[in-house]
């Protein structure tokens, strides 16, 4: 956290925790009780807006925030996604979605240069350098969520980087690579698909 600091300080960054503990008390409320996929999704998002609290506790200068509008540069902006992701409901309700999936949707609706998912691991196995990586749950499955690869929106750079080596966060940031795992999401948006086979369906007609 300490690192972020000082890199919010040149560059606009915004975090989305995890629900960390918070969350893992959610998961256990939803086995013993069966308390249904949509109150367990919205505890367990209600999990991440503490972990907000608690690491903008952490870091000197970081804020928490709770919508686009309030994010800011030159500052720690640290997201309590529930307000938000009540008024946009943007995912399924189920335990397919973590924070991975919310941090990518998050990225998408910020317009994000890059997404760096910080891990306990560097990624896909064998990740010592740089390692370009489908975001499919068959690649990347016990890393990210199942919903992930469908939340990373095509385009966006992703990274995976062990969070407790901050200083390859540092360098990812300054020179756009560092030791990981590099995420592409597959494809590219489902539009400019269509619009390609109508351009090839007119000049096939046109011949």
């Amino acid at each position: 956290m300490a690192v972020l600091a000082d890199l919010a300080r040149i560059q606009t960054l915004v975090v989305v925790p995890g629900g960390g503990r918070f969350a893992e008390e959610v998961r256990r409320a939803d086995r013993r009780l069966g308390l249904g996929a949509s109150p367990a999704h919205w505890m367990a998002i209600l999990a991440m807006d503490q972990i907000a609290h608690l690491l903008a506790a952490i870091a000197a200068g970081a804020v928490v925030v709770e919508r686009p509008r309030d994010v800011r540069a030159g500052r720690l902006n640290i997201l309590a996604p529930s307000r938000w992701l009540r008024e946009a409901d943007p995912l399924p309700h189920s335990w397919t979605v973590t924070s991975d999936s919310i941090a990518a949707w998050v990225a998408g609706a910020l317009g994000a240069r890059r997404l760096v998912l910080l891990k306990s691991v560097e990624g896909v196995p064998g990740a010592g350098k740089p390692v370009r990586a489908r975001a499919t749950p068959a690649q990347l499955g016990g890393i990210v969520d199942e919903h992930f690869a469908r939340a990373l929106p095509p385009g966006l750079s992703c990274w995976i980087v062990g969070g407790a080596r901050p200083e390859r966060v540092a360098a990812l940031l300054a020179t756009g690579t560092t030791f990981g795992t590099e995420v592409s999401a597959r494809g590219r948006p489902a539009r400019r698909r269509v619009r390609a086979t109508r351009e090839r369906a007119r000049r096939r007609v046109r011949r």
